[in-house]
């Protein structure tokens, strides 16, 4: 048996995508919660907590994009020309939230409060457009000679903007319990008060997500709940409410990891059930992973490379959160 080079790529693809979510995820997050804390110092810590390695953590998107590009060329010419408003808010926020992340630190406090908001709305408009990008694949896309005819508004449709609150609330479950794990004192307090409600907000968007798109979506709707599936994927939910009740639980008390861990958990449980909704498809619901494969060749030597950089970044990832590990106080940082 020949090697399945498309299948191998839809996971590297898959997970490149996953650690981007989790990792710039609470980072995103940080300047989603940004606007309810409003005391200077308490605002630099939490910009602290992720200056050693925020900047590394959107190497995964890169990653993701590369690699849809190298392996499946025709979705990646497909979605960047159906989704290019979103796609071009999607990078104007992360643009502008890096610029602000640098600039905030340099700036007196005459001019602190602009970028302080330069850094909220970058924040805020990376995480909702990538939402938006996430219920436009979700809803699919019509295809003729290889063009998207949704129209170059389709994406700005009721299910897309939820979808996009949802990823904002999301982030901010993954800043918030990041911030439990990094930091201590009144800011810790405050942020372990704003949990529960946050976990309650992103479970109830998950459900509504779940609930809404088998009921427009026939294909998913016989996906998740068509016997012998039912019971086959019945342990997914039955896991996000394990994983919810797990991150209330370990708020209780002196929190530190738990509430982070599980919250990851959670997002994970998320991800695999939008890929049990679409699989086979790469772009649902017209191509499959074969159908919109590069020749084999191209993955292949692709694939060289993907293998040797991928160890470098876990490598290098891990060595920084290691190096940068432990509770951040106000007044301290990072040099």
């Amino acid at each position: 048996m020949g090697i399945d080079l498309p299948l191998i790529w839809f996971l590297i693809i898959g997970f490149g995508v996953m650690m981007y979510v989790i990792m710039d995820g609470f980072d995103l997050g940080i300047g989603i919660l940004f606007p309810f804390i409003t005391d200077r110092d308490h605002r630099d810590t939490m910009v602290n907590t992720v200056a050693p390695v925020w900047d590394g953590n959107e190497t995964w998107l890169v990653l993701g994009g590369a690699g849809l590009m190298a392996a499946f060329p025709e979705v990646y010419a497909i979605l960047l020309s159906a989704l290019y408003i979103p796609a071009l808010g999607l990078l104007a926020g992360l643009i502008w939230r890096g610029v602000s992340f640098e600039f905030r630190f340099k700036a007196d406090d005459a001019h602190k409060p602009f970028w302080d908001r330069a850094f909220i709305g970058g924040s805020y408009a990376a995480a909702f457009f990538q939402g938006v990008m996430l219920g436009a694949f979700i809803d699919g896309h019509s295809i003729v000679d290889g063009v998207a005819t949704n129209g170059l508004m389709s994406w700005l449709t009721p299910f897309n903007v939820f979808c996009g609150i949802g990823v904002v609330v999301a982030y901010a479950l993954l800043g918030a319990t990041w911030l439990v794990l990094k930091t201590e004192g009144r800011l810790q307090a405050s942020i372990i008060r704003a949990c529960s409600p946050i976990t309650l907000a992103t479970v109830a968007a998950m459900l509504i997500v779940s609930i809404w798109t088998p009921l427009t979506h026939p294909a998913i709707f016989d996906r998740w709940f068509s016997l012998p599936n039912f019971w086959f994927f019945l342990p997914v939910p039955v896991l996000v409410l394990v994983a919810t009740w797990a991150i209330l639980r370990s708020l209780r008390g002196t929190p530190h990891a738990g509430p982070f861990v599980w919250s990851l958990v959670l997002v994970f449980l998320g991800y695999s059930g939008l890929v049990i909704s679409i699989w086979p498809y790469v772009l649902p619901p017209s191509l499959t992973i074969w159908e919109a494969a590069a020749p084999p060749q191209s993955l292949g030597f692709a694939l060289v490379g993907a293998l040797l950089i991928i160890p470098f970044i876990l490598g290098y990832s891990a060595w920084s959160y290691y190096v940068f590990r432990g509770k951040v106080k106000d007044g301290e940082g990072y040099h």
